[in-house]
């Protein structure tokens, strides 16, 4: 009786504990995951109500400057679209895509001079990563720039033709009549709003073990990023992870060309500042993404608002470089104001 007591004992804690820990570790690990989505939809949404609510009142000093000079930016817009009438998928193929090329390129073969040459000194000296990229690897740096030009010629401007097809069939982008300003800033707030959340989602699903050695692998390969590392990608998280939450906002809402295109220009140059290594006086602050590169499993976003929901910069929030994340408005690099604690040696 003894044994048979002692096996129905054993029997018992073997059946009870997957019973009492894998389901409620699931259901608790599901129900976090959804009350985060839950509250991301929420305060973002509600971001945007207010946002829309109140924005006569957000933007009435702007609304009254755009007013006095409205007439000279119409005139000026007039101008191009009677010079460019009846070539309109021209016209939107130079404003969508040579204008932010043009502003990706022009930013980045600066910052490719100083980083190549380690000169001058008075932009070096503002290096996040300070014993690295000085100077940066000439192979290493041809090779990214070769991959993001095939990536812009061979997967983003047939992007910029397909949204041009799907727009061009619900309307006309290049209307002779400017958007208010009021509508411009709502329609790019949006698009900010949208960047974010697909971004977001799709950056951290390349993170996952099945994709990231696959795919996502190739980014990381500068844990000291620089600006052209920016759209250096592979192509399926080029389309995926670059190009479309960057595109989708304004083929949603029907943008006018001069939106579009101020839009992209916009993307191309804050995403170029927060990869290129360098926390210059009086520009958005690279720190943020500049840790992702460094630590990879922290600051999956763009605005850090879903990070901030969903825990994923709590590593970040740790770190001299969270109390370095702040607009530089003075010429001492924070490097040296809020510089790293000494390494231990071992």
């Amino acid at each position: 009786m003894n044994d048979m007591k002692g096996e129905v004992t054993q029997m018992n804690s073997k059946v009870q504990v997957p019973v009492q820990r894998n389901p409620s570790s699931q259901r608790q690990a599901q129900g976090g995951l959804l009350d985060s989505v839950m509250k991301a939809v929420i305060i973002i949404g509600s971001g945007l109500f207010v946002l829309a609510a109140f924005g006569n009142s957000l933007t009435w000093h702007l609304q009254r400057f755009w007013g006095a000079s409205g007439d000279f930016w119409q005139n000026q817009w007039t101008k191009v679209h009677r010079r460019w009438e009846g070539h309109e998928t021209a016209l939107f193929y130079a404003g969508a895509m040579f204008v932010p090329f043009a502003a990706f390129w022009g930013s980045n073969l600066l910052l490719m001079l100083v980083d190549y040459t380690g000169m001058p000194n008075f932009i070096t000296r503002y290096r996040i990563q300070v014993d690295k990229n000085n100077p940066v690897d000439p192979v290493k740096l041809r090779h990214a720039v070769k991959t993001v030009v095939l990536n812009q010629l061979f997967i983003s401007a047939p992007m910029v033709v397909v949204c041009w097809a799907v727009m061009f069939s619900r309307g006309n982008p290049c209307g002779p009549e400017l958007p208010t300003f009021h509508r411009g800033l709502l329609e790019m707030a949006f698009c900010a709003v949208l960047e974010e959340l697909l971004f977001y989602y799709s950056h951290r699903l390349f993170h996952h073990p099945a994709l990231y050695k696959h795919f996502h692998k190739q980014h990381h390969e500068w844990t000291a990023p620089i600006g052209v590392v920016s759209l250096y990608a592979h192509p399926l998280e080029h389309v995926l992870s670059n190009m479309l939450p960057a595109l989708i906002g304004p083929v949603i809402l029907g943008s006018h060309l001069v939106t579009t295109t101020l839009w992209y220009a916009l993307a191309l140059v804050s995403t170029t500042i927060s990869h290129c290594g360098y926390h210059l006086p009086f520009l958005p602050s690279p720190e943020f993404h500049d840790y992702h590169h460094l630590k990879f499993n922290q600051n999956f976003g763009v605005l850090g608002v879903l990070d901030r929901l969903h825990g994923t910069d709590a590593n970040f929030k740790k770190t001299k470089a969270f109390e370095r994340h702040t607009l530089l408005l003075s010429l001492t690099p924070l490097t040296e104001s809020i510089p790293d604690p000494p390494k231990k040696v071992q």
